[in-house]
C-alpha cells in the first residue's frame, strides 16, 4: 500500500503566519568588533564613558583670546594684543594667554590656559614692529595682532563634552548600526559592541536530480542545477540571518533524516526545499513527524501550497558535537521545490521571522497602483501571489501591469517581474484596465524603459544591449504579435511568415539564413527537408510559436505539393517533429550533444557552435512598434539604432556584419 499523504485541509495564510510566529529562532546576543558592526542591531544600551570632545578645542583657525580683551573692538577701532605663541592640533599648549595677549590656534587644537574664545583669522591683522598692519618687517614673525571684532566667552570654542558628555546615553538597544552610529561609537573609543545575534539558518535542498552550480550536469539523467540553496541563502543574509549550506539530500529517508538532524543541532532554523508535497516519494514530512513536531502541512497559497512548518528535536549530544545552538528544538520550515514557489513562500512567511529574530527592522516597502494590461482568470480558491511586470508609459495614467508567470519551475518568472499582485481567493477574474496594487519586490525596483516581445534572435540580443534597461520576453513570433495587438508591449519582433494583422509601425529589421544544423562534416549527407521525411534521422524542432517553425512548415507545404501528399502525413514521418526546444540555440546544442542528427536553426548558431549547416532559405526579421507608442523616447531610441538616421544605421550594420548569414532589411520591407 502507498504511504502517500494527501493534502486535505489547507491552512489559511493567517494560520501559517501564526505557526511561524510560534517558532523560537532567536539566537543569543553576541559581541562583535566595530569593524564588523555595520548593519547589526544593538542588544544593549551604550553609554558614553568619556567626554566628546575630551577638552575645550578651537572650532576654527584664528587666535585664542580672553574675550574681555576684545570688548568694544571693531573695524574702526581694533584691539591690539601681544602674540605669545601658537597652538596646533594634536599638541599640548605650551603658552598661557595673559590679559592683553593672544595665541595663534588651529582648528581642533586644545585651548591654552587663560583663553576663553577664538577670533577667526579673517577678522584680524598682523602688525609689524611699527604697529602698522602689513608692516615691512619682512619674514619676521609678527609681535602683535589687531582684532577687528569683539567676541564673547565661548565663541568658536567647543567645550569638553559638548558633543556628548561622559555618562550620557549614547545609543539604545534596538539601534541599527549604520556608518553614523559607528562614527559615534568610534568617537567614544568603543572597539566592540553587544549586538543581537544573527539566527543561523541551515539550508538543505532535497532531490536526487540536484547538482550544485559549478559541477558537471547530466541532462540525460534529468539533472538540474540547485537553484534554491543559493537563492534562499542570499535571502537569509539579506534578512539578517547567517546562512549555512548543507550538502543536498537525495530522496532517501535515512540520508534526509541525518542531514536535517545535523542542521537542527547546529542552527536556530532549518529550511529545506523540495520533498514537501504529498506524493509517495516526498518523505520529508515523515522525518519531521518522527523526529520533531509537524505543526502545518500545506497552505492555501499559490504558488506554494506544499509548505511545512514544525520543529526538529536536537540530538542529546548536539552541544558536545560543537554546536553553538542550545539543546532542545530547532525551528523548521519546509519550502516547495520549485524556485518560484520556494522564493515566494520564503519572502512572504520566512524572511519576516528571520528579520524579527535578528532584530532587523522591516524593509521599506513600496506599493504601486497600476492597471491590468490584460485580463486574467483565476478560480482555484486560494490566495494567489501573482508575479507581475510593470510598464510606465510616461503619461498621467498609472502603469500597465501584466502577469509574468511561466510556472513555479521557471526562475525567470521572478527576474522578469517587478512585484506581486495578491489576488484574493474569492476573485475569479481580473479585467483589462482594472486597478490593482503591486507590492514591489523592493523599493529599488526600476521597471523597464521598454518592453519587447516576440522571436528570439542573436542580432536582437546585441541590439538590446545598446538600449537603457529594456526587458524582452522571448515568446515567439505569433505570440508576440498577439500581445502587441492586446496593447501591453511597446514592440514585437517577428521572423518568417506571419498571419496576424496588427495596428503597428515597422521600425526596421534584417534577414537571417535558416536551415538544418547537422554535425560537423555532415556525416549523414543531409541535403534538405526531404531527408527528414524519407530517412531515419533524429530531428529537434522549434515550437509552433517560433518563426523558424513557421518557415519549416512552409517548406513542408511545398514538399507536400510536389508529392501531391498531405503535409501532416509528411510531418508524422519525421522522427522528432513534435519534439521541440524553446530557444533558437537549443536544437543546435542537441546536435552537438549527439542527441539529434539534425536540428532547426540558423547559420550563425551552427558556425558558432562548430556544426555544419544545410541552408533552406532566408527569413525577414521585423521589429514593429505599437502605433501609439512610436513617439515614446525608448521606442524612438530603438528606431534610431535600427536605421532611422545615419548614426543608427552605423550601429545596426556593425551588429549584422559580425553575424554569419545576416544582412540588412529595408526599413519598410516586412
Amino acid at each position: 500500500m502507498s504511504d502517500r499523504k494527501e493534502f486535505r485541509d489547507l491552512a489559511e495564510p493567517a494560520a501559517a503566519r501564526e505557526a511561524v510566529d510560534s517558532l523560537d529562532l532567536s539566537p543569543a546576543p553576541e559581541t562583535v568588533s566595530l569593524a564588523d558592526a555595520r548593519g547589526r542591531v544593538l542588544a544593549e544600551r551604550v553609554d558614553a564613558a568619556v567626554d566628546v570632545p575630551g577638552f575645550d578645542r578651537a572650532s576654527m583657525d584664528g587666535y585664542a583670546v580672553r574675550a574681555r580683551d576684545t570688548f568694544g573692538a571693531d573695524e574702526a577701532d581694533p584691539a591690539e594684543l601681544d602674540l605669545v605663541g601658537a597652538v596646533h592640533a594634536g599638541a599640548a599648549p605650551d603658552v598661557t594667554v595673559e590679559p592683553g595677549a593672544c595665541a595663534e590656534i588651529s582648528t581642533g587644537a586644545v585651548m591654552p590656559d587663560g583663553a576663553d574664545a577664538v577670533v577667526m583669522v579673517e577678522r584680524t591683522d598682523e602688525l609689524g614692529d611699527d604697529g602698522n598692519a602689513d608692516g615691512d618687517g619682512g619674514d619676521a614673525a609678527p609681535s602683535r595682532i589687531a582684532v577687528r571684532t569683539s567676541v564673547a566667552p565661548g565663541d568658536h570654542v567647543m567645550t569638553a563634552g559638548t558633543d556628548i558628555a561622559a555618562g550620557a546615553r549614547a545609543l539604545g538597544p534596538g539601534t541599527r548600526l549604520t556608518p553614523r552610529e559607528i562614527g559615534l561609537l568610534s568617537a567614544l573609543g568603543v572597539d566592540e559592541v553587544p549586538v543581537e545575534g544573527r539566527p543561523r539558518v541551515g539550508i538543505v535542498s532535497t532531490g536526487d536530480e540536484l547538482v550544485r552550480p559549478g559541477e558537471a550536469l547530466d541532462p540525460g539523467r534529468g539533472e538540474i542545477y540547485d537553484v534554491n540553496s543559493t537563492t534562499i541563502a542570499a535571502g537569509v543574509e539579506e534578512a539578517g540571518g547567517e546562512p549555512v549550506l548543507y550538502p543536498h539530500a537525495g530522496d532517501d529517508y535515512d540520508e534526509m533524516e541525518r542531514l536535517l538532524r545535523r542542521a537542527a543541532d547546529e542552527c536556530d532554523l532549518v529550511l529545506s526545499s523540495g520533498s514537501t508535497s504529498a506524493s509517495a516519494v516526498d518523505v520529508i514530512y515523515r522525518v519531521i513527524e518522527a523526529r520533531g513536531d509537524l505543526l502545518l502541512h500545506g497552505v492555501a497559497v499559490k504558488p506554494g501550497k506544499p509548505m511545512l512548518i514544525g520543529r526538529l528535536d536536537r540530538s542529546a549530544d548536539g552541544e558536545a558535537a560543537g554546536s553553538d545552538a542550545p539543546a532542545g528544538e530547532s525551528a523548521y520550515i519546509g519550502l516547495p521545490g520549485y524556485p518560484v514557489s520556494a522564493l515566494t513562500i520564503f519572502r512572504t512567511f520566512v524572511a519576516p521571522a528571520i528579520r524579527e529574530a535578528a532584530g532587523q527592522p522591516e524593509p521599506a516597502t513600496a506599493t504601486v497602483e497600476g492597471r491590468m494590461g490584460v485580463s486574467e482568470r483565476y478560480s482555484e480558491g486560494r490566495l494567489r501571489l501573482m508575479p507581475v511586470g510593470l510598464l510606465d508609459l510616461d503619461g498621467d495614467d498609472p502603469p500597465l501591469v501584466y502577469p509574468v508567470d511561466k510556472g513555479s519551475g521557471a526562475t525567470t518568472s521572478l527576474v522578469e517581474a517587478d512585484g506581486v499582485v495578491a489576488v484574493d481567493p474569492d476573485t475569479e477574474y481580473l479585467d483589462a484596465g482594472e486597478a490593482v496594487s503591486v507590492d514591489l519586490f523592493s523599493p529599488d525596483v526600476r521597471p523597464p524603459t521598454l518592453l519587447g516581445v516576440g522571436e528570439d534572435d542573436p542580432a536582437l540580443n546585441r541590439l538590446l544591449d545598446r538600449l537603457a534597461n529594456p526587458r524582452y520576453l522571448a515568446v515567439g513570433s505569433r505570440e508576440g504579435l498577439r500581445r502587441l495587438r492586446d496593447g501591453v508591449p511597446d514592440v514585437a519582433v517577428t521572423a518568417g511568415p506571419t498571419d496576424r494583422d496588427v495596428d503597428a509601425e515597422v521600425l526596421g529589421g534584417w534577414t537571417r539564413e535558416w536551415g538544418l544544423v547537422v554535425p560537423a562534416g555532415n556525416p549523414d549527407e543531409v541535403t534538405g527537408v526531404a531527408d527528414l521525411v524519407d530517412r531515419d534521422l533524429r530531428f529537434r524542432n522549434r515550437p509552433t510559436v517560433s518563426g523558424l517553425r513557421r518557415s519549416l512548415d512552409a517548406s513542408l507545404d511545398d514538399l507536400a505539393d510536389e508529392r501531391d501528399a498531405d503535409r501532416r502525413g509528411l510531418a508524422e514521418r519525421i522522427d522528432g517533429y513534435e519534439r521541440t526546444a524553446k530557444a533558437f540555440e537549443s536544437p543546435v546544442r542537441a546536435v552537438v550533444a549527439g542527441d539529434a542528427d539534425a536540428g532547426l536553426g540558423l547559420r550563425e548558431t551552427a558556425e558558432r557552435l562548430g556544426c555544419a549547416f544545410v541552408p533552406l532559405g532566408e527569413q525577414s526579421v521585423v521589429v514593429r512598434a505599437a502605433a501609439d507608442r512610436v513617439d515614446r523616447g525608448p521606442v524612438a531610441a530603438l528606431a534610431a539604432e535600427l536605421g532611422n538616421g545615419d548614426d543608427g544605421r552605423v550601429g545596426v550594420d556593425a551588429i549584422l556584419t559580425d553575424l554569419p548569414g545576416y544582412s540588412r532589411n529595408s526599413r519598410n520591407d516586412p
